[in-house]
């Protein structure tokens, strides 16, 4: 099932990767389409303002006075013939705007050996630029369909007389063939563009891709270290009380004797000294801010107590938040338990660990002491797998130092072991608070 889900969320998440790459080619592709629409049609506009600027007025005027094909109406032809020619456009003419609906060619700047333009005819200016062509304004059209002449879009510039008024309009029609052939020039100069912006999204998106994952590895690995810690101390906590249980099976045993023999001296006496073990369980109670440490601490008192060993704490009122609690677990877990593996080595009335957890503006300090066989080779300690004592039970030794050592560099802290003192070990980590 879950192999499925997991399949399913592939398959997903690469049709969505293909669809968004996909519409932004797309869109890039609309978009540049229409600037190089844009781009062409403002280029022909400025042509149209600049022939209507320079057209001969009075020709012109001449030939609006007896529209026919005279003189000036040659003359008029031959400049917009050259015109076309010039720019590259399909044509360019003059336009008689009669009212806000209806324009009309007059002259067709063609040569004059091409027949079927004749004066006066219907112009396919769409109605909303002629309106504005009539209120004295420039136009562009969209691309315009047309059945005889093909597509094209067409702009429109007034020709004004010396005092400004409007005698009529310079028309330019552009081919469709003309923007297509420079959209398919201008796309092919930018395909690398879209390979690229294809290609970013694809990196994009495997790159979040693979960072979730590593990052979904990371908490899995986190987890379970986490996991492994607190199992180890709740193992250790079920074996301190088992062992609670099992001599609280003996005591009492051992009163139901004593009250047999009828010797109650001695049930006192014995009950006295069971008090005093009571009453030390009891403050294992600690007043410490951080409720994870005060687990931590509460069961190695318990483990200590169980091995007959004096453990003693001293810890600051601070929550200790700038470690990871797995991190400080981890931490202090090891050193203590390498501190009561070796005060047991030690005979009872001996053994003896202090525990010291401190913070103040720029730093922690954990110190662990105990009593026990001095180290020899402490510049070895740290390393994976070396360990002053023997395999027990096939069990791997020498990886708690190892662990903390590299805890302990990941917040750029220190770690020293001091074994000068005679049956006295002490380890120190100062962890800087940033």
């Amino acid at each position: 099932m879950k192999t499925r889900k997991i399949k399913l969320i592939l398959i997903l998440s690469t049709l969505l990767l293909v669809l968004f790459t996909s519409l932004n080619i797309f869109t890039s592709y609309v978009k540049m389409k229409k600037t190089v629409e844009e781009s062409i049609a403002n280029q022909s506009l400025k042509a149209a303002i600049s022939i209507a600027s320079t057209i001969d007025v009075e020709a012109y005027k001449q030939f609006l006075e007896n529209p026919e094909e005279n003189e000036y109406y040659w003359q008029i032809r031959s400049y917009l013939n050259d015109a076309r020619v010039k720019i590259g456009a399909l044509f360019v003419y003059t336009l008689d705007i009669e009212n806000p609906k209806v324009s009309k060619a007059m002259i067709m700047g063609l040569p004059s050996e091409v027949k079927g333009f004749y004066i006066g005819m219907d112009c396919t200016v769409p109605e909303t630029q002629v309106q504005k062509a009539y209120n004295g304004e420039t136009f562009i059209t969209d691309v315009i369909q047309d059945s005889i002449y093909g597509s094209y879009l067409t702009v429109g510039a007034p020709i004004k007389d010396e005092t400004g008024e409007v005698i009529a309009y310079i028309g330019i029609d552009i081919s469709a063939d003309t923007l297509n052939d420079i959209k398919g020039k201008v796309i092919e100069d930018n395909l690398l563009v879209f390979i690229f912006n294809g290609v970013l999204i694809l990196m994009v998106t495997g790159s979040v891709f693979f960072l979730q994952r590593w990052y979904q590895k990371e908490v899995a690995e986190e987890v379970e270290a986490t996991e492994d810690t607190y199992q180890a101390e709740i193992k250790t906590l079920i074996t301190s009380v088992s062992s609670l249980r099992h001599d609280f099976t003996n005591h009492i045993q051992v009163l139901h004797g004593f009250l047999q023999l009828d010797e109650p001296d001695q049930a006192k006496q014995y009950l006295s000294s069971l008090y005093k073990e009571v009453h030390d369980i009891k403050s294992l109670n600690l007043n410490i801010d951080h409720p994870g440490l005060a687990i931590l601490l509460q069961t190695k008192k318990l483990t200590a107590q169980n091995h007959n060993i004096d453990m003693d704490f001293t810890v600051s009122q601070d929550t200790f938040n700038k470690i990871r609690t797995t991190d400080l677990i981890k931490i202090l877990s090891n050193l203590i338990d390498n501190a009561i593996d070796a005060a047991n080595e030690l005979s009872e009335e001996q053994r003896k660990i202090t525990i010291s957890c401190e913070a103040d503006d720029t730093q922690y300090k954990l110190q662990v002491t105990n009593t026990g066989p001095n180290i020899v080779e402490v510049g070895q300690i740290f390393k994976r797998g070396f360990s002053t004592k023997k395999p027990e039970n096939g069990n791997t030794r020498g990886q708690g130092l190892f662990i903390v050592n590299e805890i302990v560099n990941k917040y750029d802290g220190q770690i020293s072991i001091d074994s000068s003192k005679h049956l006295e070990t002490t380890a120190i980590v100062t962890i800087p608070i940033k």
